[in-house]
């Protein structure tokens, strides 16, 4: 029976063409090349895109910066990132750029399509300019005082101190970023795409199993709230494409940037034999990926799929979004050393290290994972070193020496071997659902069961003693041939470490192993270290090269910047305000998760006198069952509000900076349920 073939194209997040790849931005595309080559070692025809996101404000500004033309600035930038995911194996068919005559067509393509069918219309709207540079300001290019807490230096869109989002309007003494002058308002005719018009396909879309769950329930709070329509162009000066029979007026970077997976692709079909519109026609058989971070859903899962749908092409079968990376429990910093560029791991570390130990932290969940550095150097020089490569190392020497290179004529354990084999499915099954930490596991099992044979059969003692040759013989094949399916099990993660293993075993590149038959009579090369343990001290000289001294920042404008920093925090109140709320401690009774809400437990607490039901945010810290039992402090005559996932009657105080480091009471506090804080 032949095994039907699929064909699939595989995309990844575009980088942005105005600075470096970090470890960060590699989670992505690690993980999207692990499932690639998973799947042309099956043997389907799979093909992976990806290009620079080229167009933008950011991109005219820094360029101007720099005294080169945007196009030099794309161009270099474009190099260094080739360079950077190359070295680290990850093996796009094509790797191009959104500011291509390819993407232009299609954007415009897209664009004329949905125009003619009456999803797009203009309106005049007043936006913030700057009248220094001459140029409308988009929102993170202003900062100002935050109008909910009052902090200072923050942008346009939202408060990184107390997460509220806002219109640039109401920023307290706003500036531009770019002179430092306040920004004026000013009109101008943009154009939109009506979203709403896609609002039933999108609700039926999203729930069909192309997005996973959590993103599915995310991206029904746009849903329920009703879509807006999306302003789809910028006023010149801007870095991009011109919207058609719109002079000054040019495409929104996020228009043109999906429209880049096809724009690269048409590029690699015109340098090879395939079909575009067998990919991406309306009616096409084909399977389309994207794999992209959790902060980008809207976009591809909004209004991507809207986008293509109104224009007459196909959607994608699945999107795959992944969380972000923190470094040691933190998110990155340049001060302790962990924000890592690419180029700085590249002259520290192997670039396998880090495929392995993500795909050992990857699953199909949005989840973010962490990079911790103990961690790390134990799961490589476990996992790879010591238990991988060491089965060839200590089957080889004998191998060699002993035996001239060729293995035994037969197998001495074909039930062993087979054992290997079999489990071809269940990994299988792993990668393809991207579960690759279940892959890795299972794989470090069968790395066990191999070296457990080793260390029961003892060559090392065998060698020692006479007329065991044959016995010696057979046990070390054995073991070459254990490595051997293991390391093409291992084949999509450590690329270059196989490609080692392969020309140790004197093989042809391997597929699948689910068809492989034993190595008999064949001879294998000398034995060279596959991989190294990772070293301690370049590891720290990784950190430390890695360290940038956080200069303040300069003020953008004198003036401006001492307004700011006079502004009052926040909206001042009497002392009677704060008399009114009423703090009582509460015993933890009862805590549950709430299905599908990523960040909520179910409380159930005793005030003493009576019993409330509260939602708090606190799932990032504490398991249900560690909670029960405990006290914490309640805000009592809060009134009660109704969310999604029921009504909270009351809220949980805690203490903390967040995510995992939130603290509540203990038991032994000495407080009681019902006492009230004064």
């Amino acid at each position: 029976m032949l095994k039907e073939i699929r064909k699939i194209l595989v995309t990844s997040a575009l980088p942005y063409a105005n600075g470096p790849i970090h470890i960060g931005h590699l989670i992505e595309y690690i993980q999207a090349d692990i499932w690639v080559r998973f799947q042309k070692q099956r043997g389907h025809n799979c093909h992976y895109v990806c290009a620079d996101d080229a167009h933008g404000t950011p991109i005219m500004l820094k360029a101007q910066q720099e005294g080169i033309t945007p196009e030099q600035l794309i161009a270099d930038t474009w190099t260094q990132h080739n360079a950077d995911f190359a070295e680290f194996s990850v093996s796009f068919d094509n790797f191009y750029s959104t500011h291509s005559n390819e993407t232009r067509h299609y954007a415009e393509l897209i664009y004329n399509r949905l125009h003619e069918l009456g999803h797009i219309h203009s309106k005049t709207i007043t936006q913030a300019y700057d009248p220094v540079k001459e140029m409308f300001l988009p929102d993170r290019f202003i900062k100002g005082g935050c109008p909910k807490c009052g902090a200072t230096d923050q942008y346009g869109d939202n408060c990184e101190a107390c997460g509220a989002t806002y219109s640039p309007t109401d920023l307290i003494n706003a500036v531009s970023v770019v002179s430092g002058e306040t920004p004026i308002d000013k009109k101008s005719e943009h154009y939109f795409f009506k979203l709403s018009d896609f609002e039933v396909m999108l609700k039926e879309w999203t729930h069909s199993g192309h997005v996973q769950k959590q993103i599915a329930n995310k991206l029904d709070e746009w849903l329920e709230a009703g879509l807006q329509d999306w302003d789809i162009s910028r006023d010149a000066p801007y870095f991009g494409f011109e919207i058609p029979n719109a002079p000054g007026k040019f495409f929104y970077v996020w228009l043109d940037a999906p429209v880049g997976y096809m724009g690269s692709f048409k590029n690699l079909c015109d340098k090879s034999d395939l079909d575009f519109d067998e990919y991406w026609a309306k009616d096409s058989t084909t399977e389309l990926y994207h794999f992209i971070g959790k902060d980008i859903v809207n976009f591809h899962a909004l209004f991507w799929p809207a986008m293509l749908t109104g224009a007459g092409f196909r959607t994608p079968t699945a999107i795959f979004a992944h969380g972000f990376l923190t470094v040691n429990g933190e998110k990155m910093s340049k001060s302790r050393g962990t924000f890592i560029k690419a180029r700085t791991y590249l002259e520290h570390l192997n670039p396998e290290y880090l495929r392995y130990y993500f795909a050992a932290k990857l699953s199909s969940q949005v989840e973010d994972i962490d990079l911790n550095f103990e961690d790390f150097s134990q799961r490589v020089n476990t996992d790879l070193v010591n238990k991988v490569v060491n089965i060839a190392s200590r089957c080889s020497g004998f191998i060699k020496k002993r035996f001239d290179g060729k293995l035994s004529a037969q197998c001495a354990e074909p039930e062993l071997f087979q054992s290997l084999i079999n489990t071809n499915s269940e990994i299988a099954e792993h990668y393809e659902s991207r579960e690759y930490g279940k892959a890795m596991r299972t794989i470090s099992a069968l790395a066990d069961k191999a070296n457990q044979y080793i260390d029961e059969k003892q060559p090392w003692v065998l060698a020692k003693q006479e007329g065991k040759d044959e016995e010696l013989h057979a046990i070390c094949s054995v073991g070459i041939n254990l490595f051997y399916v293991i390391v093409a099990y291992l084949k999509p993660v450590v690329p270059e470490m196989v490609g080692k293993a392969e020309a140790f075993l004197n093989i042809s590149p391997l597929t699948w192993p689910d068809q492989l038959i034993p190595l008999t009579n064949h001879t294998i090369n000398k034995f060279k270290p596959l991989m190294t343990r990772v070293e301690p001290d370049k590891l720290a000289a990784l950190i430390e090269a890695s360290k940038e001294n956080l200069k303040k920042k300069p003020a953008l404008h004198r003036t401006k910047k001492a307004k700011l920093q006079t502004t009052e925090r926040s909206e001042m109140i009497e002392f009677d305000d704060f008399a009114k709320i009423d703090l009582r401690v509460a015993l933890i009774e009862k805590a549950e998760h709430v299905a599908e809400a990523d960040k909520l437990l179910r409380l159930t607490l005793s005030l003493g006198y009576e019993t409330r039901q509260v939602l708090a945010g606190i799932k990032a810290a504490y398991a249900p069952e560690d909670l029960e039992g405990r006290l914490t402090v309640v805000v009592a005559n809060l009134k009660p509000r109704k969310m999604r996932f029921g009504v909270s009657d009351g809220m949980v105080l805690a203490a903390g900076s967040g995510n995992e480091d939130i603290w509540i009471l203990s038991p032994d506090s000495g407080a009681k349920p019902g006492m009230r804080i004064k």
